[in-house]
């Protein structure tokens, strides 16, 4: 009988053994699982924020454009403030030379200022808005594309 309780006592405390590296094994897996949550959220938080900034950087480049249309625009202000004094100056010579009764205040003597619409902008090569249409292969005829 000795040896039948040796044997249960040694089976028992290899038990309590295993059953100490299965909890300890356990704990562990709970704190690795708890780490690599951490690491899921915060990547995923990386992500929130690098969307919003990439969202602030889109916002910024449009300031930017406009910024260059309005510079584009009170550039030409100087110019036009030129163009104005031109015709006042024609003007007032031209009422200088001609009598009263030469001409009415009406007529201007064939002077107008007009509005000349000049073209578009050219698209750059960088604008977000150009449009990329695919050219035609050389070798390939056009019907047969698909």
């Amino acid at each position: 009988m000795r040896q039948s309780a040796a044997a249960t006592r040694a089976s028992q405390g290899a038990l309590t053994n295993s059953h100490a590296s299965v909890a300890a094994a356990a704990s562990k897996l709970l704190e690795k699982k708890k780490e690599f949550d951490a690491v899921s959220a915060l990547e995923r938080a990386s992500a929130l924020y690098l969307e919003r900034i990439e969202g602030l950087g889109e916002d910024c480049d449009i300031m930017a454009d406009s910024g260059q249309a309005h510079g584009q625009v009170l550039e030409q202000w100087p110019r036009m403030f030129q163009i104005l004094s031109l015709f006042l100056a024609s003007r007032n010579a031209n009422d200088e030379t001609a009598g009263p009764l030469d001409q009415p205040d009406t007529d201007l003597g064939g002077q107008r200022l007009t509005y000349i619409r000049s073209p578009p902008p050219q698209r750059k090569i960088g604008d977000r808005n150009m449009k990329i249409v695919p050219l035609p292969h050389p070798l390939i005829p056009h019907g047969s594309r698909g």
